[in-house]
């Protein structure tokens, strides 16, 4: 019985069960032979994959925590030793890192900690020396994050040794950047900005959101009294080791950022402080995570610029509060909260947190008691308390006389509030008083009264009162201060001027008769290039858009005539020395985007005959300012710099050949160029803002003729009456300006420096025109 169920058993037994049964004891010779293979067979199978499976973790390893498999290079030869670190660096003790960077003329900064063992993990800045350099000479260049190292063999070590984890590298922040009122920089403004440098770093103290550190990188600009601050946000990732910039910043006040808790989320906000004077200006930003990185963050603003929600009153009171009516607008969300049934989304919520914190300042200053009276209206209008306003103003004749000058100085921001109000709601008389009385102050009651009229909603009644707040101004002696908050810069050329209609030309009073005085003569001046107090615009002008009220007071004051009406009228004599005559702007023309100057000054020298220099120049005296640093010859410059000339020599040469100044052929060798253009001048100066300058070669007709005979062995050289041509070439000898183009003739007239900013020009010659050329970094040319 037994026996037939063992063989049962067996009978029924799965075939892959068979190799259980082959690791019983075997019973005979054959049997043994057949058992000691397939155990062989198993014994190799599992080792096999025992082998995959070490081998694929270290692989892991090796990927995401190479410090954990440290200990193999005990087994490894040199070339294959594993490093450890995000850059490949051996670890190093801090002794070691500081030699390092002091051998690279970079300094060590001030350690910050990221943990709270600061021994296992910290933060290096590192800082460099600024070239060329008075005051804050020390910028911080990079960020780098290093951490203890975890190799086996450098634990028994008497120094600690770290490991570089992570590094980043900071640039400067742009000057333009920090000077915009807003921070949105135009390419105009950037295009020729220098950075500004870091030079301090520190870390945010306090309850910060995430799981993270927080640092900002701060560096101050000098104004005035006081200083603008500005820098960078950096955020330190522990999970990944990292570091990372989040954003740029400034101050105006030179406040530095802070966490604080402005919505009701449960983490705090980054608030941003650039307010000016009374006027608050919070930047705000959320920390978000990034839905398609794991562990990632970012600052986003909480922006006014698109509302929430599709709601007519929720988009007029947004745009309230874009134009600085914070309490209004604030009232307002509050009304639309009361009849909604259903809470706002989150985003909603948000934007109505920053304007109740904007409107939380206006409203504190506005319930002050100011003992000046200037102070208290502005404190009132920024507020939105219109009649409130009002009743200061007429309170007195000194409050009269007071108001109206701080009306006279507003660049906008009250002219701003009162239409926006008025464009929200028509109907309220005490907001278009404050738009008339700003008017009447800065461009007269002609103006304003033109104004009042065209307004949709305005009454009898109310058109009346408005005209007795007029009267208060006139009965106190307050003109109009028609003025620019900017000083004049125009360049132009200049061509006598024998008859002209008076009516064709715009003046701030047509009425005024245009005369001439002794030994004077009138002139037009075609304008090349004009600031309008934000940018220089460039011919043609065709976005220069007249108003239909007063056009020639709009014209003076875009041209900054009203603060210095003198222009200068520049004629090169014959011997290349220039003759100055100061005259005086009487009328201005707009055409098709041709904008002339009628002006009305001594007699100039005609230099029409003198055809070796350029036609009569008009800039005004704020425009430009010459720049003609020493010139060098070529040879003197192959002596301070004989990689730039050896490298500018054969394009020369080329440039040379191909205008047909001198006869084509193969290139001479490098020591005959240099022999032959030895004494010819050229100048060393920086046009494009970058670290290298450029060089600046004059190349006269007479110095071609002479290079002419020499080469061809002509006994007589060729007369000589075309005017001397400009070639500038970069450091490594690419030509990014020349006048030897013969289907564009020009011909660099001057290099100045304009003096609203740091970047140079050329003035250049097309013809019986000028034109302001500067370097375009965008573009990689002069334009």
């Amino acid at each position: 019985m037994a026996n037939r169920l063992r063989k049962l058993t067996l009978k029924n037994q799965p075939r892959a069960g068979k190799i259980n049964h082959l690791l019983h004891k075997p019973q005979n010779n054959s049997q043994l032979g057949n058992w000691l293979l397939s155990t062989l067979a198993i014994a190799t199978l599992l080792s096999s994959v025992g082998l995959l499976i070490a081998f694929a973790w270290i692989s892991i390893l090796f990927i995401f925590n190479p410090e954990k498999i440290i200990w193999l290079n005990k087994f490894l030869p040199e070339w294959a030793q594993i490093t450890v670190g995000n850059y490949g660096e051996r670890p190093q003790t801090l002794k070691q890192i500081k030699t390092n960077l002091s051998q690279k003329k970079l300094i060590a900064g001030e350690i910050l900690t990221l943990e709270r063992d600061k021994e296992n993990s910290f933060l290096l800045p590192v800082i460099q020396k600024r070239p060329n350099c008075q005051f804050d000479c020390q910028a911080i260049v990079e960020l780098r994050v290093y951490q203890q190292s975890q190799d086996v063999e450098l634990q028994s070590q008497p120094e600690k040794y770290y490991r570089l984890a992570s590094q980043l590298a900071i640039a400067g922040i742009e000057e333009a950047f920090v000077l915009s009122p807003t921070d949105e920089v135009t390419v105009e403004n950037s295009e020729n900005s220098i950075p500004l440098p870091v030079n301090e770093i520190k870390r945010f103290e306090g309850q910060t959101p995430s799981n993270g550190v927080w640092f900002y990188l701060q560096g101050k600009l000098p104004q005035g009294a006081g200083a603008i601050a500005y820098g960078k946000i950096v955020y330190y990732n522990p999970q990944r080791s990292q570091i990372h910039q989040m954003l740029s910043w400034k101050s105006p006040n030179g406040d530095v950022p802070k966490w604080q808790q402005v919505t009701g989320d449960t983490n705090k906000e980054l608030v941003i402080d650039q307010t000016v004077g009374l006027e608050p200006q919070l930047r705000i930003y959320q920390v978000k995570s990034l839905k398609l990185s794991h562990n990632a963050i970012e600052l986003a603003e909480i922006s006014l610029k698109t509302p929430a929600i599709k709601d007519t009153a929720y988009q007029n009171a947004l745009l309230l509060a874009r134009n600085g009516l914070w309490t209004p607008a604030y009232e307002w969300l509050k009304s639309i909260q009361k009849q909604r049934k259903q809470p706002l989304p989150e985003a909603a919520q948000a934007q109505i947190d920053v304007i109740r914190l904007h409107s939380q300042i206006t409203k504190s200053q506005a319930d002050q008691i100011w003992a000046i009276p200037s102070q208290q209206v502005i404190a009132d209008l920024i507020d939105g308390r219109w009649e409130k306003a009002l009743e200061v103003f007429s309170a007195s004749a000194e409050n009269v006389q007071e108001v109206a000058t701080l009306l006279q100085m507003d660049g906008g921001r009250l002219w701003n509030r009162s239409t926006t109000a008025l464009r929200v709601n028509p109907n309220r008389p005490e907001v278009a008083a404050w738009g008339a009385l700003i008017l009447a102050v800065q461009r007269g009651e002609e103006r304003a009264i033109s104004w009042l009229q065209a307004q949709p909603k305005i009454s009898t009644d109310t058109l009346t009162r408005i005209q007795s707040l007029l009267v208060q101004l006139n009965n106190e002696g307050v003109k109009p201060k028609i003025f620019s908050t900017h000083p004049s810069r125009i360049v132009g050329s200049v061509q006598p001027l024998t008859k002209f209609n008076n009516t064709e030309w715009l003046r701030p009073n047509p009425q005024a008769d245009l005369q001439l005085t002794d030994n004077e003569a009138w002139y037009q001046v075609e304008v090349s290039a004009f600031h309008d107090g934000k940018q220089w615009l460039n011919f043609p002008f065709e976005r220069l858009q007249l108003p239909q009220i007063s056009p020639g007071k709009f014209l003076w004051e875009t041209l900054g005539i009203y603060s210095d009406p003198a222009v200068l009228l520049v004629v090169w004599l014959p011997n290349g020395e220039q003759q100055i005559t100061t005259a005086t702007i009487k009328g201005v023309k707009l055409e098709s985007g041709v904008l002339r100057l009628l002006i009305a000054g001594q007699k100039i020298a005609d230099n029409q005959n003198y055809l070796l220099q350029p036609p009569p120049l008009a800039l005004t005296d704020a425009a430009l300012e010459w720049v003609q640093p020493s010139p060098l010859t070529l040879e003197q410059l192959s002596q301070q710099d004989p990689a730039r000339v050896t490298a500018m020599l054969p394009i020369v040469w080329r440039i040379l050949q191909q205008s047909g100044q001198i006869p084509n052929g193969t290139l001479p060798s490098l020591q005959k160029m240099q022999r032959e253009l030895s004494y010819w001048p050229v100048q060393v100066m920086n046009l494009t803002n970058n670290s290298q300058p450029e060089t600046v070669l004059t190349i006269s007709a007479e110095a071609i003729a002479l290079l002419k005979q020499s080469l061809t062995g002509d006994e007589k050289p060729e007369e000589h009456l075309s005017p001397p041509r400009t070639v500038i070439l970069s450091n490594s000898g690419k030509v990014i300006y020349t006048d030897f183009q013969r289907n564009y003739p020009q011909s660099l007239t001057a290099i100045a420096k304009l003096l609203d900013g740091q970047s140079l020009a050329l003035l250049v010659e097309n013809g019986d025109k000028y034109s302001l050329k500067r370097w375009s970094k965008k573009n990689q040319r002069f334009e």
